[in-house]
């Protein structure tokens, strides 16, 4: 199996997983649906030039601050802080599912994964 391939998986299971916990938390699914996009605002950073968009997309689309929020969330017994850290960790999952990656200080299109 390549490396992508992998990272595509894995991708998918994040995916898979948030989901089912999104279920298990009893969210609103049109909740899921509409915020599910939200993690691509962070792309306006872009307008500050390659390196600030990629610092702030990457710092967007890493798996560290979704699941430090859906932890908080957890431990605070707070559902709004948790299903918003466990949509974002779906989103994710999912980019990295569709080959999306994290992103190099050279141009949007480059990425750890690919070139898009």
């Amino acid at each position: 199996m390549t490396v992508s391939r992998l990272i595509r998986l894995e991708g998918l299971t994040v995916f898979v997983v948030s989901i089912f916990l999104f279920g298990a938390s009893n969210g609103i699914w049109w909740v899921y649906l509409l915020f599910f996009l939200a993690p691509d605002v962070s792309m306006l950073g872009y307008l500050g030039g390659p390196r600030t968009g990629a610092w702030i997309y990457n710092l967007v689309h890493t798996y560290v601050a979704p699941i430090a929020v859906i932890v908080v969330g957890y431990a605070l017994k707070y559902d709004p802080v948790l299903l918003a850290g466990i949509i974002w960790l779906g989103h994710i999952g999912a980019d990295r599912l569709l080959g999306f990656g994290l992103k190099y200080p050279t141009a949007f299109r480059d990425t750890h994964l690919q070139r898009v």
